[in-house]
């Protein structure tokens, strides 16, 4: 499976973050990988260990993208593109394999996919403020 279907499964799950108990992460995880039938074991082990990484660092991931919103608190923001942020800033700050610019196109493609219709430039936004 390529990054970019990968990055996908992982906004989803980190989506689903905000509407469940953190004690059920793995049984979502599993959930949702059984139901999407990815077969892959290194597959499922990346997204799961990717969707975990974000959902574990979500405190401080927020704090990033607070001082960068000027406006628009994690609070406020609607959950796609919060979730779209967070995988961003994740993959920006905190993971290694991934270029920032990679990260920043692919959270924008995400935007276009998912959120809303100023989505896209409001998440380039917040990330173009991000780069060191």
């Amino acid at each position: 499976m390529k990054r970019t279907e990968l990055r996908e499964h992982i906004f989803k799950l980190v989506f689903g973050v905000e509407f469940n108990p953190p004690e059920e992460l793995q049984e979502q995880i599993q959930l949702y990988l059984d139901q999407e039938e990815i077969a892959g074991e290194a597959d499922r082990e990346y997204i799961t260990e990717k969707t975990k990484a974000v959902a574990a660092h979500a405190e401080e991931i927020d704090s990033l993208i607070n001082k960068q919103s000027a406006r628009w608190k994690t609070k406020r923001m609607n959950k796609a593109d919060l979730s779209i942020l967070r995988l961003a800033v994740y993959e920006m700050k905190m993971d290694e394999d991934v270029p920032v610019s990679v990260a920043i196109n692919e959270a924008v493609e995400l935007a276009k996919r998912f959120g809303g219709e100023d989505s896209s430039s409001f998440i380039n936004g917040v990330l173009a403020k991000l780069v060191d």
